[in-house]
């Protein structure tokens, strides 16, 4: 009996990390919709599906639009008779004070990071649960666990979307449906591409972060992907993620203090900049 293809939906797949996913299931043998807004990279993305040994097919779709994701759903499930894996990965980066961030750069990024979330899921999981079976991955960041001072709108998304997995895991179980949240730091992407900021430093910081990571998205990609194989929740790709994680959980008020502390004294934007460079953020 032939094997049967896997088929996955991925949002946000035409560059980036969602494209650095869509090849690694390619070469896992899987049939992938890359869905996008950006018709021309998307099909770059196919072509490289194509040639790590997967297939594919692209679908033009803004996750910020709850009848488009709606739409999407009911394609894949009329044109494949089953959806085994959904990666909501879609998503910006803004940084700013909270007050001086522009309200419509708040609802800007929360559209695409929260809400495109939450449209995937919505329209996804009841065909799931009806198939029984399924996975969802949520990329989410350590932002929303360590959440670093002059980012509010960013963290708050991506804490939002690590609730939403953490709900969800056992939501979905008694269906046969797996949830994995992804929560990276920085690490090189695209989001600098289309990035919003109130002042110099932000930039400054996400550039020098990005630059000096010392991990890629191919990397994370195996790394979720191996996380999907084997039904994991948490996917924290850093060890500096990893450690600041485990200091916040032995004491969050000291852990937030210290930052209050940090930012009183006027070392928290030259000490930020100092581990971006080194890249240890």
């Amino acid at each position: 009996m032939a094997k049967r293809t896997k088929n996955a939906v991925i949002t946000g797949a035409a560059s980036g990390l969602g494209r650095d996913i869509a090849i690694e299931l390619g070469r896992r043998g899987f049939h992938i919709m890359i869905s996008d807004i950006n018709p021309t990279e998307s099909n770059i993305t196919l072509t490289m599906v194509e040639q790590a040994g997967g297939s594919g097919e692209t679908y033009l779709c803004d996750v910020t639009k709850a009848s488009e994701v709606m739409a999407m759903a009911e394609y894949a499930y009329k044109n494949h008779d089953h959806i085994d894996l959904l990666v909501n990965n879609a998503g910006v980066a803004a940084g700013g004070l909270v007050g001086d961030m522009p309200i419509e750069d708040w609802h800007w990024l929360v559209s695409i990071n929260f809400w495109g979330m939450v449209y995937g899921c919505h329209a996804f999981i009841p065909k799931m649960r009806r198939d029984s079976g399924g996975h969802i991955i949520n990329i989410a960041s350590a932002a929303g666990i360590v959440c670093l001072p002059e980012m509010a709108c960013y963290n708050a998304s991506k804490a939002a979307i690590i609730s939403l997995s953490e709900t969800l895991r056992a939501e979905v179980a008694p269906y046969n449906i797996g949830v994995t949240v992804v929560c990276p730091s920085f690490f090189n992407t695209d989001l600098m591409r289309e990035m919003r900021y109130c002042d110099d430093f932000q930039c400054d910081f996400a550039q020098a972060a990005f630059q000096n990571a010392r991990i890629t998205s191919e990397d994370i990609a195996k790394m979720l992907v191996r996380a999907y194989e084997r039904n994991k929740l948490y996917v924290l790709p850093q060890t500096s993620a990893k450690l600041q994680w485990f200091f916040k959980r032995l004491s969050p008020a000291r852990y937030y203090d210290n930052f209050a502390a940090l930012n009183k004294s006027a070392l928290f934007r030259r000490l930020a900049i100092f581990l971006a460079k080194c890249g240890m953020t």
